[in-house]
């Protein structure tokens, strides 16, 4: 048995080189972990930085303050040999509840993370309802059958194998207004709920290794965006003893926007909840300086116009790939980045010391559609990923360059605890 595949190579891979293992359901092998795969004779660590194979004892009880990688939809944007070379043993990604394979374990993100899981890392799997643009299905309609169907297919293949399952990916951007006003959301989302909670209770009777949470939050550091659908969001979430905590995302534009986040939320919750933090960014700061002209001093090393707008600068990047050092020397001479830096270890810091935080994750690289049509109104995401993987040259030991200031503080901020193989104790269902 080929033990160290899994980390090296794309997930085809790892399945063409294991075809024995061909993930088919939450009874199937997908329940392998490092422990078993330790059992077996295989090492999942340790490698360069850190990992750590199981040395017996005590399993955690749950997550408490881990830092992990996130990718959203777009799996094929991170690979094994950069989540290694960020040290850390949490995945996180989201899968579209539309039209799914026929088996699920197929689809992209899930599969990424099937994949971490059988490497030791610990998961967190968020499922996004996309209902932007028509009605939520109303509970004992047929159209919640069908999205019923599609969640039992999902949870067929990961329940018992993911660490964390989030009801929900960003449920109050994903919807429309009027379901948000009318209170179709929380209805939807509460039916989608108990129906997970009856399904893990009726697979797993003695317990499972999934824990359950409901889907992020968005814009709490805007007081008109805290409504009576929140307030019920919480309120579900507090009254419900199978749900271990909430999910908030602060894409802000200054840092006390997140502290509002924890101002609303913690108070809400029980006493014995966490939450998690699946998203964060200044992206709104990052856009507030699209269109500032490029530091001067900037201009003047590089020979560029005086007036040249940041937004210019990046899509020409995106176009052109510049030298590392060039890159750093925009984000360090332009003071609303320089002055934030350390905006992810601030935080993560903060999340840590409320003593409730059970994971936080972090994008990884610059994904395609962040640099799709890159212009003046263009939402930035791409200035927060760990990695600038499509703005400058790759380096010289093959994997992308590192992102100024968040790259550095990531790795800091990793702990032996968190490292692979993360091992968790079982939940009452």
């Amino acid at each position: 048995m080929q033990c160290d595949a899994f980390p090296d190579i794309a997930p085809t891979e790892a399945k063409k080189k294991s075809s024995t293992k061909k993930p088919v359901s939450r009874r199937g092998v997908l329940g392998v972990s490092g422990a078993a795969l330790l059992a077996a004779g295989c090492s999942t660590g340790p490698d360069d930085h850190g990992g750590r194979p199981s040395e017996g004892g005590d399993l955690a009880e749950g997550p408490v303050g881990a830092l992990g990688a996130n990718f959203n939809e777009d799996a094929a944007s991170v690979t094994f040999s950069e989540l290694r070379n960020l040290a850390t043993g949490w995945l996180r990604g989201f899968v579209p509840l539309r039209k799914l394979p026929g088996d699920a374990a197929e689809q992209p993100a899930v599969k990424k993370l099937l994949t971490a899981h059988h490497d030791g890392y610990g998961t967190v799997l968020s499922l996004k309802f996309p209902f932007n643009h028509r009605s939520l299905p109303e509970p004992g309609s047929a159209a919640m059958a069908v999205q019923l169907s599609r969640v039992d297919k999902v949870l067929d293949t990961v329940l018992d194998t993911v660490d964390i399952l989030a009801i929900g990916n960003e449920p109050f951007i994903e919807s429309l207004p009027e379901d948000r006003r009318s209170g179709a959301l929380n209805k939807f989302y509460e039916e989608v709920a108990a129906h997970v909670i009856a399904y893990r209770k009726k697979h797993f009777p003695r317990g499972c290794r999934t824990r359950l949470y409901m889907g992020a939050l968005n814009h709490l550091d805007n007081p008109e965006k805290r409504t009576e659908a929140t307030e019920r969001w919480l309120s579900f979430t507090r009254s419900t003893p199978q749900i271990d905590g909430v999910d908030i995302h602060p894409h802000v534009s200054s840092p006390q926007g997140v502290q509002a986040y924890l101002d609303y939320v913690l108070p809400r919750l029980r006493e014995d909840q966490k939450f998690l933090v699946t998203e964060f960014s200044l992206v709104q700061l990052w856009k507030q300086h699209l269109d500032d002209p490029v530091p001067a001093r900037f201009a003047r090393k590089y020979r560029l116009p005086q007036d040249t707008p940041v937004w210019k600068l990046i899509r020409d990047a995106l176009e052109d790939p510049v030298p590392e050092e060039k890159w750093r020397d925009f984000l360090s001479m332009s003071p609303w980045f320089e002055s934030h830096k350390h905006f992810l270890r601030n935080q993560v810091r903060k999340f840590r010391h409320t003593g409730r935080l059970a994971v936080a994750t972090y994008g990884v690289t610059q994904a395609a559609a962040m640099a799709r049509d890159f212009g003046p109104h263009k939402q930035p995401w791409l200035l927060n990923s760990l990695f600038s993987n499509r703005t400058v040259e790759q380096s010289r030991d093959g994997l992308p360059a590192r992102t100024y200031g968040f790259f550095d503080d990531f790795r800091a901020l990793q702990r032996e605890q968190d490292r692979r193989p993360v091992r968790l104790q079982k939940v009452a269902t």
